[in-house]
């Protein structure tokens, strides 16, 4: 596959799981939808990617998760929605911010971010969403994500998240990986674990070297014999938003509300914060809106 697409498997007789993906294709979309910064492609890149490893378990229709990060930097935050089809969408709250790389001469995230907190919910359209939430622990993204994983799942995993930017200011590679230890696992499986992730490159150095994400898998988990159980592809950057959505939004306002925007007898401009579009309703839309509500 030379599309966006994402593995999932085994390892260590069952002792291990994994899940990785390729995303060059889906960020570079939302990059150029939002017209962000490099900054801020590459949190929302990295947002993203972690959106999609997350919700590769989902298995109902209407199954939703939401990863929502506010913080008290010049980016403000982040707002990721993915779906069990693979489906990903996203947006910055600060599209446009310009800091200085940080201290290793990467794009800073941690600084654009701030401090502040992570929130996670999972609806599944029946009952009540599930919710959590932690306070960032780095601005990174994957060690905040990490973090979620140990305190909030009880389940000691690592998670590695990279955007890489062309000199023109486009997405190069995108991607990124979830390793889990699952319960009953060896003392010797995790030593050995740990030492082979504490020198394995980033992610965005072995997709830039040519690498697959099952080719970092197999270089990640090779002493532990890694079953791939399944390669999907994962859908563009996908938003659901449509004018007839739109239009039941407008219905939930209220009659009041409509009437009032009708009184200033010009269109209504409706804005997508994920897709970043603009639906225009004309006074005489608004009028059969109203109309279609009471019938």
């Amino acid at each position: 596959m030379t599309s966006d697409y994402r593995i999932r498997g085994t390892a260590a007789d069952g002792q291990i799981r994994f899940i990785a993906l390729t995303t060059q294709g889906i960020v570079e979309e939302a990059r150029r939808r939002h017209h962000t910064s490099p900054v801020m492609t590459a949190a929302l890149g990295r947002l993203m990617s972690a959106g999609l490893l997350m919700s590769a378990d989902m298995k109902g229709e209407k199954d939703l998760l939401t990863l929502q990060i506010r913080g008290d930097g010049p980016g403000k935050g982040l707002v990721v929605a993915a779906d069990s089809m693979g489906h990903v969408k996203g947006y910055p709250i600060e599209p446009l911010v310009i800091i200085p790389a940080n201290d290793v001469g990467k794009l800073d995230v941690r600084g654009a971010l701030g401090a502040g907190t992570l929130s996670v919910v999972f609806d599944s359209g029946y009952g009540e969403p599930y919710s959590s939430q932690i306070e960032l622990v780095s601005g990174e993204i994957a060690e905040d994500i990490t973090y979620y994983y140990a305190t909030s799942e009880q389940t000691p995993s690592s998670v590695a998240l990279g955007v890489l930017m062309n000199k023109d200011n486009t997405v190069a590679q995108a991607g990124g990986y979830l390793i889990q230890l699952l319960p009953g696992v060896e003392d010797a499986v995790i030593d050995a674990l740990e030492k082979r992730l504490k020198n394995t490159p980033s992610v965005t150095t072995l997709l830039a070297s040519g690498k697959k994400p099952e080719d970092i898998i197999q270089d990640i988990l090779e002493d532990f014999s890694p079953r791939f159980a399944e390669e999907k592809q994962v859908g563009s950057f996908f938003c659901n938003c449509s004018k007839e959505r739109i239009k039941k939004v407008l219905v939930s306002l209220g009659k009041k509300e409509l009437e009032d925007m009708i009184r200033e007898n010009k269109p209504t401009e409706v804005h997508c914060h994920f897709c970043n579009t603009d639906y225009v309703f004309s006074v005489k839309e608004l009028m059969d809106v109203i109309k279609d509500s009471a019938s």
